[in-house]
Order: C-alpha cells, then structure tokens, then sequence
C-alpha cells in the first residue's frame, strides 16, 4: 500500500513457518511468484520453508508449484519463470521445539549475506497453529534471528489470541522479545483491493467526505456471507465460532475504515491511531441489552445450490450438542460526534446462498416532499465479493410526459475500468511486510481495543450458553431474527442483485 516513500529492499530471506500447510500451498507461494514474475521481489532473496514433516525437496517443489498451477491468478506457470523462481526455495525439515532448527536456520542466513555482502531483510511467517506462535517466537528471539528492528520482521496470522486476555498475552510475550514496529499481525481482509480502497474514495473525492456523518447517512451494513460450511475446520471452529473467526478482526477492521477520521498524513500510524480511535468509541453493552443487539445463529441441514448440506452438528469434529455460533449479526453504535445514534449493523455466517461481501452506505430520505411517488433514499454499496464494484443508488425521472420517479444506480466496476489483473491481497501484504509498510496490519492496542469491543457478548453467551440460539437451515440468508434486529432502519439485509454476479 506504500503508506510513504520506503528504501526499496535489495536482498530478502523470507522464512515460512508452516510451509507443509495450506496457507502456504493455496496463498503464500503463489503471492511470492506472483510478486516475483512481475520483478517486485527484491534481486537477491531466498525462501526457507520450514516443516517437521520429512519430505524430499524436488518433491516438496512440485507440490508447490502444483499450488501455484491451481491458485495463481495468473493461471499456470511459465516452466522457465518457476524453475528460476524454485531455485530460490529450500526446504527445511525442522521441529519447532528444537534448537537445532533455529541454529541450522540461522546458518544458512549467515550463508546467504556473505554471499551477497549485505545483511538481507529477514521476514519470517508464522503459518502455523496458534500454540506454535510463542515457540517460534522464542526460538527466533533466543537465537537472535531477528536481532535487528529496521531490518527483521515477524508476520502473525490471526486468531491473535481467543480472548482479550489471551491477546494481552501473546502481545507482552512478543514484544519482549521484538520491537512493536516488528510485528505484523495480519488480517488478509485489508490486504484485498477494495477495502483499500475505500480510504481513497473517502478521502480523495470530496463529494461524499462532506456527507459521512449523522446529518446525512441513516445506517450501515457490512455483511459478510459465506457459502462454505466449516468443513475439516470443525475442531478449531467448536472452539471459535463466528464471533472470534470474523467479527473480531474481518468485520471491525471495516468498521474502522468506514468510521475512521481523516488520519493527519497517509503514513502508518497516523492511520492505525485513527482506526483504534474508532475501536475505543464502540458503545459496550450490558448482558441484557447483548441479548436485544446480538443475534446467534447456528446452520442446520439443507441444500444449497441443489446440493444437500449437513447439519453443524453432523459436521466432522463438531461436538453433538454444541451451542458454537455459525451466524452472529450484531447492532453497533460509535459513541462519537461523528457517528452518535448511527446503527452499524454487521452480519456474516456460514452455509448461505451466496458468497458475499458488501458494505452499505444509506442515506437519509430527502426532506423535500415535492414529488407524488415514494423517493427511494440514496444508497452507495460498496462490493468487495463477488464483484470488485461500488455503485450509487439515486432518483431519476422516467422518460415520458409526466413527472415520474424511478431509482437507478451508477456503477463503478473494477473489470470495467482497469484492464490490468488485480493483485491478490496476500501479494499486498507480504510486499509490504517487506519493505516496512504497516499501514494494512493492526497494532497491539487495535486488536486489544476489537477484542474489548467482543468481550462483553463472549461473556453474556458464556453465561447463558443456550440462550437465543437461532436456527437456519443451510441455504437461508440466517435467522429471522437478524432481519428484526434491522427495524426500524431496513426491512431486511442488503442483498446484491443476481445481475451482479457473474460466473
């Protein structure tokens, strides 16, 4: 994102924790080649792919590029392009308990800056399971792998804890060990191209900045649908559930950058103080008002796209009675001059029609009363999927004699504008881990600030753990009750039309 003018790095180690995972098979490899094909890698780098598995290199290799093949926006890989790029992989099979990785490790980077005369960035991934972050960490920490602050970072995949305690935790073991400006904490949400770019049409065009306010904007909804079920997530997600997975990070970074004042300069912190802002304005509930704002749902057998769909609780490795949240929608308010008395309505859950992601904008109905039909109020939505869009819901007279009003939208879409192929937001992230950019990652009081926000309705659910579980069948949009919790703001949650998606 290049939040400012950043020394362009000239030779890379890039570790990856994990390497045998799928993270690394579906998004990190193919983000690297990407970056690397399209010359945005530095000129010397090497790639150590770190895993207790036993596995030959070649074949090792192989699986990756097959990754690539399969994940790649670029579709498959020029033969000449990935040997070039795989003879800067090394994969090392190592146990993450064990000095001797880290030792052997460190070898092996000592090797590569003698080599080139330099001491290379270091990046160093953690594509793990959440116990193995403060292993790593102290691994690294112990053998001072990441000894030097402007030049080493660390990258840290969400869950960041499972609760605020957890996530003050993990941040105070972490930052005994690195420096704060070392660390990134990931969300690949701020990574995709249009959650970037809402601060440039916010801040750029002053046509709606004056407008986004409580004078003028009625609500909003950010929603979030998956059509996937957990699938062979089920362990981790029985002890989860839709709050943590996408509430916490996916949904309340959104919130901070449709809520967020303008920052003082486009530069990292300025930002990230602007949206931890946000986070700390979030109204608390009470138990009882949790119960009137939250709404909990859990999916049911059905069938979706004529495919018959199990039950959560038929899932693999989910418990037979579990109460765990497939579904949450939530009413937020901000408790600030800008946005008091503003609902921010946010939605996601699992096993739904259609994959989407969609923020809306709506406005407040117009206080000119001078025309016999019903004027529609104006609406920006604001696409991030299927389609990359954002469109402008407004009043328009229909051809004809008589004054007649009928509401048109006028679109922006990326397919449209650009003919360049859009970068994957993982590409985004790791670029900008590497040349020292934060702007996209949270800071250790914005994740503390989302989590004290959720704490409150982990807590309530705790207490009474059965308490106003919805059911919805897999298919269904969620509960009834999700669409009640809109009055008297909406009806029912914003849907994009079927035009809007393509296959």
């Amino acid at each position: 994102m290049k939040a400012t003018s950043l020394k362009k790095v000239n030779c890379a180690n890039i570790t990856i924790f994990g390497a045998k995972g799928d993270l690394t098979h579906r998004k990190l490899i193919p983000a690297l080649y990407n970056l690397y094909i399209e010359s945005h890698l530095p000129a010397q780098f090497a790639i150590y792919c770190v895993d207790a598995i036993g596995i030959d290199e070649a074949v090792f290799k192989n699986d990756l590029l097959t990754g690539v093949n399969s994940f790649s926006r670029n579709g498959v890989a020029d033969k000449s392009r990935w040997d070039s790029f795989a003879a800067h992989i090394y994969y090392i099979q190592g146990d993450f308990l064990k000095e001797e990785t880290y030792t052997g490790l460190k070898a092996m980077m000592e090797s590569f800056d003698k080599l080139h005369s330099i001491r290379a960035t270091r990046m160093f991934y953690f594509a793990t399971a959440p116990r193995f972050i403060e292993i790593i960490a102290d691994g690294l920490s112990k053998h001072k792998l990441a000894a030097k602050p402007l030049l080493d970072r660390i990258i840290v995949e969400k869950p960041f804890g499972t609760d605020l305690e957890t996530a003050r935790k993990l941040n105070k073991f972490l930052v005994k060990r690195f420096a704060e400006k070392q660390i990134y904490r990931i969300d690949h949400y701020l990574g995709k191209e249009t959650v970037q770019n809402i601060m440039a049409f916010r801040f750029a065009n002053y046509v709606f900045e004056p407008l986004w306010n409580r004078q003028y904007i009625d609500h909003i909804q950010i929603s979030l649908a998956e059509q996937v079920g957990v699938g062979k997530r089920g362990g981790y997600y029985d002890s989860s559930g839709a709050l943590r997975d996408m509430i916490q990070n996916h949904l309340l970074q959104l919130v901070c950058i449709i809520a967020m004042e303008c920052p003082k300069a486009y530069e990292a912190e300025h930002i990230r103080d602007a949206k931890t802002k946000v986070m700390k304005s979030v109204k608390m509930y009470s138990s009882d008002q949790i119960f009137k704002n939250v709404i909990r749902g859990q999916y049911t057998a059905g069938d979706i796209d004529g495919i018959h769909r199990a039950g959560y609780r038929e899932e693999e490795q989910v418990a037979s009675g579990s109460n765990t949240e497939t579904f949450t929608a939530a009413r937020l308010f901000i408790d600030n001059e800008r946005w008091k008395g503003v609902p921010f309505f946010l939605r996601t859950g699992k096993s739904m029609p259609k994959q989407s992601s969609v923020i809306v904008i709506q406005f407040k109905d117009s206080p000119h009363k001078i025309f016999r039909d019903d004027v529609v109020p104006n609406r920006l939505i604001i696409s991030i999927q299927p389609e990359l869009e954002i469109s402008l819901l407004f009043e328009s007279k229909v051809p004809g004699l008589e004054m007649k009003l009928f509401p048109v939208e006028m679109d922006f879409m990326y397919q449209d504008a650009y003919t360049a192929n859009l970068p994957e937001a993982y590409e985004a992230l790791l670029l900008d881990v590497l040349e020292g950019d934060a702007t996209l990652f949270m800071r250790a009081d914005q994740v503390e600030a989302a989590w004290k926000v959720v704490m409150p309705i982990l807590d309530a659910w705790k207490k009474y753990p059965s308490k106003q579980l919805h059911l919805y069948k897999s298919g269904t949009w969620g509960p009834a009750a999700a669409d009640a919790l809109l009055k008297p703001y909406a009806k029912e949650w914003f849907r994009l039309p079927e035009r809007s998606v393509h296959a």
